[in-house]
C-alpha cells in the first residue's frame, strides 16, 4: 500500500503530543528537529511502526534530556554520549534522538568517523531514498516532507535504490547490501538497476560483516512473507555464496547421457514458500531453507538410475551445527529442532510412497517425537513435483500419515511405544557398563515394542531381554572358539 500526503496532512498524522512536546523544546532551544527515517517512509505506506528516529541539527542528546525532563518518571531515558544519542522510552513508543551529523569511513572498517553535520549531511548518509525523507517538527515547518532524492516517487514505483552512488554506500558499510535484500524482501520492492549492480560488484565486501550482523538480517528476511525473493537475489548478486555458501551451491544442474536433475536451489526456495504458507516459525523456515544442503556433498551419478541422492538427510544434519556456530545463531534445542527436521525430512516421503504401514507411522512418531506435525508440514511443503498424478498420491498418503497419527496421539503414544525399561535399568540386570551391549539391548526391545511384538510390560521387556543376551553371549563364545 502507498498513499501520498500533502504537508498539511502530515501535519495531522503527527498531531500527537510527542511529536508536539518535541516541536516546543527545539523551538526553545533555537535547533532544527525532524522526525526521519523508516517511521516517515512507514507513514506513506501505511504500516504501524513504533519505533521513531528523530535528527536534531544541534545536541539530541539535550532535546532527548530535556523531553525527559518535562514528561517526568513516566518516560525512560538513555543516552549514548560516545555516538551522540539518546532514547526515550514513553507510552510504548521508543524515540531515538541523534544529532545531525556527516560520516566517513577507511576500508577495513564500517565504523564511521562521525562529524557534525546539516541535515543535508544526514540524508546524505542514509542508505536508502525511502529511509532518507523527513518531516519538520519545528512550528513554523510543522508537517513540511524535505525529500532531496525522490524517495517519495521510489515507493510509488516500488523501488529500492540509494541516495548517493551505491558503490560507496555498500562499501562504506557493506552492512547496508544485506538491509537493501531485506528491504525488498519485506516490502515486495524491486531493487534499482544500478544499485543491484552495485551489490554485485561490493559482494566480497560483506567478509568483514559479523556473524551476528549477518544472522539478524537473514531471520528478518526469513520472517518476511516470501523469503525466496530475499534469497533469489542474494544468490544472484554473489552473497549467498559468501555467507551461506551450503544454500548457494545448491544452485547447479549437472546432466549425463541427456538426463539433468533439478536445480535444488529453485526446488528449496519453492519448499520455504510452501512451508511460509502455513507457519510463520522461525525455526522450520530455518530447516526448509537447510533440508537439502547435503544433496551436492552426496550427489552421484549411477548408470541404471541416474541422479542420486542417497543419505543427503544424515550429510545435512551434520552440516547444520558448523553452519549455526558460523552465522552466531543458537546452539541449543532450535539447533537440535533443526537438525531433526533435517535429518528426518525424508521419512514421511518414504512411508507416503508406499503403503501406509501402522509400523512405519510409529516409528515416525516415535523418532519426532512433540515436533512430529511441524516435520509434516515440512514434509508436505517438500512435495514440488511437476507430475500432478504424483504429487496428489503423495498428498493423499500424507493425509492417511496424518490420521494415523492422530490416532496414535490420542492413544498416548509415549506410553504404548516408549520402553518401561532404560539402560540403567538394563546394566543393573546383567551387570554392564555403558558401552555397545547395552545400546544392543536396548535397540532390541525398543524395536519389539514398536512392533507390538511383545507388549510394554516390566515382566514380559525383562523376559525378552534375558533372552537376548543369552543369545549375545552365545555369539560371543563362539566367535571366540572360532
Amino acid at each position: 500500500m502507498f498513499k501520498e500526503y500533502s504537508d498539511a496532512e502530515l501535519a495531522q498524522i503527527l498531531d500527537q503530543d510527542l511529536f508536539h512536546l518535541v516541536s516546543d523544546i527545539a523551538d526553545d532551544l533555537g535547533v532544527e528537529c525532524y522526525v526521519i527515517g523508516g517511521y516517515v517512509r512507514d507513514i506513506f505506506l501505511e504500516r504501524p511502526s513504533n519505533d521513531i528516529d528523530i535528527v536534531v541539527v544541534g545536541s539530541g542528546i539535550e532535546v532527548a534530556s530535556q523531553l525527559k525532563k518535562i514528561i517526568g518518571k513516566k518516560a525512560q531515558l538513555s543516552v549514548f554520549k560516545n555516538f551522540g544519542t539518546a532514547q526515550v522510552k514513553y507510552d510504548g513508543q521508543e524515540v531515538e534522538f541523534v544529532g545531525a551529523r556527516r560520516e566517513s569511513y577507511s576500508r577495513d572498517s564500517r565504523k564511521p568517523v562521525v562529524e557534525d553535520g546539516t541535515l543535508e549531511d544526514d540524508q546524505n548518509r542514509r542508505d536508502f531514498t525511502i529511509n532518507a525523507m523527513a518531516i519538520c517538527l519545528n512550528k513554523e515547518r510543522f508537517g513540511e516532507l524535505v525529500d532531496p532524492f525522490g524517495g517519495l516517487d521510489d515507493m510509488y514505483y516500488r523501488t529500492i535504490r540509494t541516495p548517493l552512488d551505491p558503490d560507496v554506500t555498500f562499501s562504506d558499510d557493506p552492512l547496508r547490501m544485506l538491509r537493501c535484500v531485506r528491504f525488498a524482501t519485506q516490502l515486495n520492492f524491486d531493487i534499482e538497476p544500478e544499485t543491484f549492480d552495485a551489490l554485485r560488484r561490493n559482494a566480497d565486501r560483506i567478509k568483514i560483516i559479523s556473524g551476528e550482523r549477518v544472522c539478524e538480517e537473514l531471520n528478518k528476511i526469513l520472517k518476511s512473507r516470501n523469503p525466496s525473493i530475499g534469497f533469489d537475489y542474494l544468490q544472484r548478486c554473489g552473497i549467498l555464496s559468501l555467507i551461506l555458501p551450503e544454500v548457494s551451491k545448491l544452485d547447479e544442474v549437472e546432466s549425463r547421457n541427456g538426463r539433468a536433475h533439478k536445480n535444488n536451489f529453485l526446488h528449496t526456495l519453492e519448499v520455504l514458500e510452501n512451508v511460509c504458507k502455513k507457519s510463520d516459525n522461525l525455526w522450520l523456515r530455518w530447516a526448509a531453507l537447510l533440508h537439502d544442503i547435503g544433496k551436492p556433498k552426496s550427489k552421484r551419478w549411477d548408470p541404471l538410475v541416474g541422479w542420486t541422492f542417497h543419505n543427503h538427510n544424515f550429510i545435512g544434519m551434520k552440516m547444520v551445527p558448523e553452519l549455526f556456530k558460523r552465522l552466531k545463531l543458537p546452539l541449543d534445542a532450535k539447533m537440535k529442532y533443526v537438525q531433526k527436521l533435517v535429518e528426518l525430512h525424508m521419512r514421511p516421503i518414504v512411508i507416503a510412497d508406499e503403503e501406509v504401514t501402522d509400523s512405519a507411522v510409529r516409528r515416525l512418531l516415535n523418532d519426532a517425537g512433540d515436533d512430529i506435525d511441524d516435520l509434516m508440514t515440512l514434509c508436505e511443503a517438500d512435495i514440488t513435483s511437476k507430475n500432478r498424478e504424483k504429487k496428489q498420491r503423495f498428498l493423499d498418503n500424507f493425509i492417511v500419515v496424518r490420521e494415523k497419527l492422530v490416532d496414535l496421539k490420542q492413544k498416548d503414544y509415549k506410553r504404548l511405544f516408549q520402553p518401561c525399561i532404560d539402560g540403567n535399568e538394563i546394566m543393573a540386570m546383567f551387570n554392564l557398563k555403558p558401552g555397545m551391549e547395552v545400546g544392543v539391548l536396548k535397540s532390541h526391545i525398543k524395536e519389539a515394542v514398536l512392533d507390538q511384538r511383545v507388549e510394554n510390560e516390566p515382566e514380559a521387556l525383562r523376559k525378552m531381554l534375558v533372552e537376548k543376551y543369552q543369545q549375545m553371549m552365545r555369539e560371543k563364545e563362539n566367535g571366540r572358539n572360532v
